[in-house]
């Protein structure tokens, strides 16, 4: 088995589309004007409209509201990304923190409130854990 993606759901693809590729520097690819997806080398990150949730279950997911899961995404240099999106993000949960196993993180809301994490390795440990 392989992870493939993991999928948001928004009532506006395009303002959450638009974040993610000014955050990330990843350009989206367009499925539909229901959905797109962001592909970087490890995963995708999907953002779909909430007009296709009946298509998987009615009311099986609402947009907003996801209070448990954190998107994160590896970067260069944690504190510079950090510099680069204070004019953009506006709801910075930490700034830039090493973690006790060894990541150096970033962590802060998209539009519909979902927690991402930026993070660089520090540590001798987790830089051979992520090394590419």
């Amino acid at each position: 088995m392989d992870f493939v993606s993991i999928r948001i759901i928004t009532a506006d693809v395009a303002r959450l589309v638009e974040f993610y590729e000014r955050a990330t520097g990843v350009r989206a690819t367009w499925a539909t004007e229901d959905f797109a997806e962001l592909r970087t080398p490890g995963a995708t990150l999907a953002i779909a409209s909430t007009r296709t949730v009946p298509l998987f279950a009615p009311d099986s997911a609402r947009p907003a509201a996801n209070h448990s899961v954190i998107t994160e995404f590896l970067v260069a240099d944690v504190d510079r990304t950090h510099k680069d999106l204070t004019d953009y993000v506006t709801d910075f949960v930490t700034e830039p923190t090493t973690m006790p196993w060894g990541n150096r993180s970033l962590l802060f809301r998209d539009p519909d409130g979902n927690l991402v994490n930026f993070f660089t390795p520090v540590t001798a440990e987790a830089v051979a854990k992520f090394g590419r």
